[in-house]
């Protein structure tokens, strides 16, 4: 059976950050897959669903409206283990690279106000599980303790 990439990363040394998961090269385009830790695995709680998919609504809704990475975003969406999000950038990307625009991302989130986009049963199979005061509370964590204090540690997977 096939190894799993993301499977052989060493969970119990990975710290928050923003990670260079896995790179695909899709006909002339190479996709470099974001692994966006907000968690440190197996040693804090997981982001509860309704903050998750809050948070999944909202980022998604910032790149698909930005000036530059609208074009460049490929897919935006929660992990399973509830640890974090993964996000798909058309390039041959860095960790480096992505800092500001995750970032500008993780502020929009922190500053939003109103309505959550696409929070309705016409646009959503589960609209109601959404807690927007909580989103904010985890995007501004994950801002103030491990996006504005990025080191190699944060960016790089562990040995």
């Amino acid at each position: 059976m096939k190894k799993i990439e993301s499977f052989q990363v060493n969970h119990l040394k990975l710290k928050r950050g923003i990670y260079v998961s896995r790179k695909d090269v899709v006909g002339n385009h190479t996709l470099t897959t974001f692994d966006i830790r907000m968690k440190e695995p197996n040693n804090e709680p997981v982001i509860n669903t309704a903050e998750l998919h809050t948070i999944e609504h909202l980022g998604a809704t910032f790149l698909r409206n930005h000036n530059e990475y609208d074009s460049l975003t490929v897919y935006f969406g929660p992990m399973g283990c509830r640890t974090g999000l993964y996000v798909i950038f058309k390039g041959d990307l860095s960790s480096s690279d992505v800092i500001d625009i995750i970032k500008e991302m993780f502020e929009f989130i922190i500053n939003y106000e109103g309505e959550v986009p696409g929070a309705d049963a016409i646009s959503c199979g589960n609209y109601q599980d959404m807690n927007l005061d909580m989103a904010k509370y985890e995007a501004a964590k994950f801002y103030n303790e491990v996006l504005c204090n990025l080191k190699e540690e944060n960016l790089n997977y562990p040995e």
